[in-house]
């Protein structure tokens, strides 16, 4: 199920699937590195959590997994409304992949 969060320190969390495994996840990493070339540059693996970093249109972005709360794209700072674009451009265009 996609949909959206707005934080309190004004970023956009863009939920791609609240109720999937990490299999999905890998799924969504492959995909946006095979189709927008995305390079991961810091990746955080947790018991409960991943959190992968990576640039997409000069904009500092996360695609964050957890077993509760499933796939989701946000700002790594949430500093300007140009993160929050860039994160619902991503999703967007995951929205049109099926997984």
């Amino acid at each position: 199920m996609f949909y959206n969060l707005n934080a309190n320190n004004g970023g956009t969390e863009a939920v791609i699937d609240d109720n999937c495994g990490i299999k999905k996840f890998y799924a969504i990493a492959d995909t946006l590195t095979e189709h927008l070339k995305i390079q991961f540059m810091n990746q955080i693996d947790d018991a409960e959590s991943l959190d992968w970093d990576f640039k997409y249109k000069d904009q500092l972005l996360t695609l964050h997994y957890n077993i509760f709360n499933g796939v989701s794209i946000m700002p790594q700072l949430a500093r300007s409304q140009n993160e929050n674009c860039a994160v619902m451009e991503v999703a967007n265009f995951l929205r049109k992949h099926a997984f």
